[in-house]
């Protein structure tokens, strides 16, 4: 018998820009509604098919709403069944059920064996000592020794029971066999569960969204497009992903949509190299470039992009076309129409990138055409320029004009800009002059803040002078500014604890160390914080007015967001550092899933690091330890491929009580590339977590330890992509002890094969600990505190979900300072009641739940029944944003 590998269609996928819709809670069935196939069997009436699709998608979370209900039984049932299939494989795709999960051992958690070591010996006598059509070396059988497409290892189908075992016993890789798994369980995209296993429509899940009808699908689109680009702070990876999508349906040939000012530069790039891809569009390029093209860095971006590089400038593009005249001379143009100074500082802040770009340039090629560029390039390359040259009489007058540029003696042309002078400044110990050269980029003053303050506290009386010049440069820095500054000033105005660092470089990688900068004194801390907050308090208040302001205290666990550009794509958009109960079940199942692009084998490997309260290491559930604690931590065994189209998935169950009385206390998932084969590389690539409902069959036994379906979308509580060129992430912390767990969506640094949990042992408990102290230390602000600005700021009356519903205003001759302390320190009400809130125009919400007027401003970490049509739904990106500078 050989198991013959069988083929099957790739998933059905659905138009990007309707899944763009569907995040946010609508539903465009001119986007869904793709070519009509014909549907086997009798069509269900109308009434019959929306109750059948209403059912299916509570099973993925999802709640169709009153308008999308109406317009469904208005279809025909042909027509229905289509909007339906489509509908479903959308919804599906956004919490992972749109592909097979079928781990290694189909029955676990309950068949997963007890031994690893065991286990491992068996394979590897089996694989080392079985020949092929000979007696089996660990039962004594003939006749059951077979080769496993497509590995071909000899396998006993006595010792090794196929009908629970998805993949080689050997080698773990995918088989043929394992399609048969796939059409018992009759799964297909989008149906939530396989047939036959009983839908529970009585009760909500934990994690819902409301789905309405999207009556004007133009105006939706442009409306979506349009919030992104007026975002004041970087989009995510999704985000980014969503703009192509919309912009792909909307076309270039009318630029209606485009502002006349997208603040956020790396936004900015993004939409002007889809424009400049666009051949229709070339008369308009120089214009374009005119209006949205201010620095030199903006023009790298571009090139970047045009090469494939990354828009923030963090990795340098693969590959160098050369460009075209036309496009040569438009670079070289714009860049020759800014100032030479501002020009010259901006190549050297990105010098190599610049180096390696100007190959490509060939900026000498007629430096009287363009002077500034040609000047600016000399500099940066030190060009030794001969007076008598064409080049050096194109650029003499140009240099001797310029008194920030000097020839050297051997005739090379170098620059003293700001930066120079400013660092000189410091190195020298003239503060004062430092200061007034920081003074002209307010946001590298903001970002220097503690340190130069440390260093004005040695001499006193010139606190006030360097208060005010913060003050200054406070009211010309983008939010996301402030609010780091602010995070500093706190951490070094009370004790040091564990620092973080979040670089940009190679994504979001994280390393601690100890604080060991100087301490503030409190009393110029004190005015240093109440100096950013004045400021985030002023412009809040330039906002429009509010009538009611609703705010969950919940908030306080969630991070004002900083380093978004590198989210994940997630299914609920936690920012880095926040924390959130854990699920209410005694199991908590995480999982992964992957399938690996045609030629190439890739081995991803979910694992979980066990430790104490002090952060030693204690035990790990991964591919090496299948079992801890007997059944605290369950693993769903390793598969070590994932070829379409079944990819390959594993789980791991955790057991709460019982991880607790093993003496664990913190948990970290990791998944780890195990052949070192980056993330981006894969064809898919998503993980996450699900929460089991308390005793589900009324027995007190969990619906996870009853075994059958491993995925479950009703109960998936996260669901986020593996991308970037890492292969080590650690998207999350869990205190077993507080039941909470902390969403860090970071990766580790790692390099060559053969990743596992026990060589990151040491360093994933570090991070542990440290990542703990830090956000529970309070110096970066919580979202409660922006949305308390905001509120205090803007509205009549605030009222606060916490132990019920407590109401403030404010009071004659109170400031603003002090009621939005009172609010945010949650002191005295005016009054309290156990009842609802009044129906808001401005929330800040951690579900949804709260009445709100049509057309209020919600922001809500879980949407619930938030309708997308009546409401303006803000990201917490969105409530940092409205915080910009203003006139």
């Amino acid at each position: 018998m050989r198991l013959i590998r069988s083929t099957r269609p790739a998933h059905p996928t659905t138009d990007p820009a309707a899944l763009a819709l569907l995040r946010r809670g609508l539903v465009a069935p001119g986007l869904l509604a793709g070519p009509k196939r014909r549907e086997r069997g009798t069509p269900l009436p109308a009434e019959t098919g929306v109750r059948a699709l209403e059912a299916d998608a509570l099973s993925l979370g999802y709640v169709v709403g009153v308008r999308l209900r109406a317009y469904l039984c208005r279809q025909e049932p042909a027509r229905l069944a289509a909007l339906g299939s489509a509908l479903l494989t959308g919804l599906a795709t956004l919490v992972g059920a749109h592909v097979p999960h079928l781990p290694l051992f189909k029955d676990f958690p309950n068949r997963v064996p007890a031994s690893t070591d065991d286990l491992y010996v068996l394979r590897m006598f089996a694989l080392l000592t079985q020949p092929l059509q000979a007696t089996c070396v660990l039962c004594g059988e003939a006749g059951t020794v077979h080769p496993v497409d497509p590995c071909g290892h000899a396998v006993c189908t006595a010792c090794w029971d196929l009908q629970t075992w998805t993949a080689c016993p050997i080698c773990h890789r995918r088989t043929g066999h394992a399609l048969a798994h796939l059409d018992e369980a009759t799964w297909r995209p989008g149906r939530a569960v396989p047939r036959g296993e009983p839908v529970d429509t009585a009760a909500l899940p934990r994690r819902w969204v409301l789905l309405e009808l999207s009556e004007h699908l133009d105006d939706d689109l442009h409306d979506t497009v349009a919030a992104l680009l007026a975002r004041r702070t970087p989009l995510t990876a999704q985000e980014t992903t969503d703009l192509d999508a919309l912009l792909d349906r909307i076309g270039h040939a009318d630029l209606g949509w485009l502002p006349d000012t997208i603040e956020v530069r790396a936004t900015r790039a993004h939409v002007l190299h889809r424009l400049l891809a666009d051949p229709r569009l070339a008369d308009r390029l120089p214009d374009l470039l005119a209006r949205h093209v201010t620095t030199a860095t903006d023009l790298l971006r571009l090139l970047y992009l045009r090469d494939g590089g990354d828009v923030h400038l963090i990795r340098a593009p693969q590959r160098r076309t050369s460009l075209p005249r036309r496009l040569r001379r438009l670079v070289l143009g714009r860049m020759d129409a800014l100032p030479l100074a501002t020009l010259i500082e901006d190549l050297h802040r990105h010098r190599n990138a610049w180096l390696r770009t100007a190959e490509n340039l060939h900026p000498f090629e007629e430096p009287a055409r363009h002077p500034h560029a040609a000047l600016g390039f000399a500099v940066l390359r030190r060009t030794v320029v001969d007076p008598a040259s064409k080049l050096g009489a194109a650029l003499g007058p140009l240099a001797d004009a310029h008194p920030d540029l000097v020839v050297s003696d051997d005739g090379r042309l170098r620059h003293r800009g700001w930066r120079s002078r400013t660092e000189t400044a410091l190195r020298g110990g003239d503060h004062d002059r430092a200061l007034a050269l920081l003074a002209r980029r307010p946001g590298e003053l903001l970002r220097r803040t503690v340190m130069l303050a440390a260093r004005f506290v040695a001499r006193p009386g010139d606190e006030t002078a360097f208060l005010l010049t913060v003050a200054d440069a406070a009211t010309r820095v983008a939010p996301g500014v402030l609010l780091a500054a602010l995070s500093a000033v706190r951490a070094a105005t009370h004790g040091p604890r564990p620092r973080l660092y979040f670089p940009a470089a190679g994504g979001a990688r994280l390393w601690t160390e100890p604080d060991r900068r100087d301490r503030l004194p409190a009393e110029l801390g004190g005015e240093l914080e109440l100096l950013l907050t004045d400021e985030l308090l002023r412009r809040a208040a330039a906002r429009p007015r509010t009538p009611v302001a609703v705010l969950d205290a919940g908030l306080a666990d969630l991070v004002a967001p900083f380093a978004e550009r590198t989210a994940s794509a997630a299914l609920v958009a936690l920012p880095r550092g926040s924390v959130q109960p854990l699920p209410p079940g005694a199991v908590v199942r995480l999982f992964l899933h992957w399938t690996e692009p045609a030629g190439t084998r890739v081995d991803l490997d979910l694992s979980v690091a066990l430790y104490d309260d002090t952060g030693r290491f204690v035990g790990l559930c991964d591919y090496t330890r299948l079992r801890f604690g007997g059944r605290a931590a369950v693993h769903s065994g390793d598969l070590t491929s994932a070829p379409a189209p079944l990819g390959a998935s594993e789980f791991v169950d955790l057991d709460v009580a019982r991880l607790r009385a093993a003496g664990v206390r913190y948990l970290v998932m990791v998944v780890f590339s195990y052949n070192d084969v980056a993330f981006e590389e894969l064809t898919d690539a998503f993980a996450g977590f699900m929460g089991e409902p308390p005793g589900a069959d009324g027995t007190g036994r969990g619906l996870f330890r009853r075994g059958g379906a491993p995925f479950r979308p009703k109960h998936v509580e996260q669901r986020f992509d593996l991308t970037g060129a890492e292969k080590v992430a650690t998207p999350l912390l869990v205190d077993l002890e507080r039941r909470r767990l902390r969403w860090l969506d970071v990766t580790l640094a790692g390099s060559g094969a053969t990743h596992s949990v026990a060589g990151y042992s040491h360093r994933l408990g570090q991070l542990a600990v440290a990542a703990d102290g830090y956000f529970d230390g309070g110096f970066r602000p919580s979202l409660w505190e922006v949305a308390c600005w905001h509120a205090a700021a803007r509205a009549d009356l605030v009222q606060v979900r916490a132990d019920g519903v407590r109401t403030y205003r404010r009071q004659p001759g109170e400031s603003l300072r002090d009621f939005a302390a009172r609010l945010t320190h949650l002191g005295p009400a005016e009054e309290t009641s156990g009842g609802q809130s009044q129906p808001a125009t401005f929330a800040a919400l951690v579900r949804g739940d709260a009445p709100v007027r049509d057309a209020a401003r919600v922001y809500a970490l879980h949407p619930d029944g938030l309708d997308t049509a009546r409401v303006r739904r803000h990201t917490a990106a969105d409530l940092v944003a409205q915080l910009a500078p203003v006139d």
